[in-house]
């Protein structure tokens, strides 16, 4: 089996910016610059059958190169409890209009639909039964944002899950189409 997503990896200056935020909160578990990414599509587990189903069916999505910035820090929680710190990204459409795209390619190969609202972000540290107070963290960093940058690409991952986190690695990388005057 197969644990797959689909995601937009940040250029280095962009995941250098956040790996400097990285600090200040006792019991996160930062992520390391291997692990930073926007979320497309969390796929889960697929037999090698289905992963090669994805492959093609992603390969058949187009779109244009588009802009989008870092924005903002927030938190994700369950019942009261934070598990997730995050950097947000605006301008949102484009993303959201690829993650309809990822998500159809899904279905097609068998997939149930995402139904979940889709908000992108960069998960920068996650949290267990205990975190530190975030209070200060979130007020320094309440007007973190990056310079633009272009989205010319996504990729299917494999995600790999071991005692020091998970490790990823690119099945597919699909490019942009470049459309000229």
């Amino acid at each position: 089996m197969h644990r797959l997503f689909v995601a937009i990896r940040p250029p280095a200056d962009i995941r250098n910016g956040l790996l400097a935020l990285m600090s200040g909160i006792m019991g996160a578990r930062w992520q390391d610059d291997d692990q930073l990414h926007i979320t497309l599509r969390f796929v889960g587990e697929v037999d090698r059958h289905q992963a090669n189903d994805l492959t093609d069916a992603l390969g058949k999505i187009r779109f244009s190169p588009f802009e989008v910035a870092l924005h903002g820090v927030g938190c994700f929680d369950r019942k009261g409890q934070v598990h997730t710190l995050w950097a947000g990204i605006q301008p949102r459409d484009a993303l959201a209009q690829l993650h309809q795209k990822v998500d159809r390619a899904c279905v097609q190969t068998g997939l149930s639909p995402d139904n979940r609202s889709y908000f992108p972000h960069v998960t920068l540290a996650r949290f267990g039964r205990t975190a530190g107070p975030m209070e200060a963290f979130m007020t320094l960093h309440a007007a973190f944002a990056s310079a633009p940058f272009t989205v010319d690409a996504f990729a299917l991952y494999e995600s790999h899950l071991g005692q020091a986190g998970s490790t990823y690695h690119v099945i597919e990388r699909y490019r942009a189409e470049i459309q000229t005057p």
